[in-house]
């Protein structure tokens, strides 16, 4: 059984995903419904071709292209909301409340896992206020210890870089230590509206 064992494994693997379902996964891929398994290799294989990050947002995309959000020219470029991962964006965008641009940091600073400014997309964040452009950076991170380490890193790198830059950090009525795109869209709403200057 180890090479059922090897791909229960590699599916545990997977964010969201423990023994159990991992296995019921493998299980139903392998045994039950093996036919489903040679759609998603080739669905997987060709995205994994033609997906990449947003060389503006670090956002989905396709590969050459800017994301759905960069790409559009009614949003507005001038506010900025920073999140840890592509699924806290689609919560935002779901709440359908939010304008403005997004910056995806895919992480947050955790000096005890190892997580450095250098490991994640902080630098381009950098290069888009330097731009001269934006006017509010909104702080939408998770309201934890690494989330406000996060929130204070960006504070103390961008504040003035630009003259009149506005950052601020969302408001919560999420409970502390909430995961953004567990919220429901009036929560999310809530918070944009209710966002402080940090």
């Amino acid at each position: 059984m180890s090479a059922f064992e090897d791909a229960r494994d590699e599916l545990k693997k997977l964010p969201g995903i423990g023994f159990r379902s991992a296995e019921r996964i493998a299980l139903h891929l392998l045994v039950e419904h093996p036919e489903a398994l040679a759609a998603l290799l080739t669905t997987l294989a060709d995205a994994s071709q033609k997906i990449s990050r947003c060389e503006i947002c670090g956002n989905i995309a396709e590969r050459g292209s800017l994301c759905t959000v960069c790409g559009n020219d009614r949003r507005d470029a001038a506010r900025i909301c920073v999140v840890e991962h592509v699924p806290d964006l689609m919560a935002i965008e779901r709440a359908g409340t939010f304008g403005g641009t997004y910056h995806v940091l895919h992480g947050r600073l955790s000096p005890i896992r190892g997580i450095t400014p250098q490991d994640l997309n902080f630098e381009s964040l950098r290069k888009r206020v330097a731009g001269g452009n934006v006017e509010e950076i909104i702080l939408a991170l998770s309201n934890d210890i690494e989330g406000e380490a996060t929130c204070h890193y960006i504070r103390e790198t961008l504040l003035g870089s630009v003259a009149n830059l506005k950052i601020s950090r969302i408001g919560f009525g999420l409970p502390s230590g909430a995961i953004l795109n567990f919220a429901d869209p009036a929560t999310l709403k809530s918070a944009l509206e209710s966002r402080r200057e940090f």
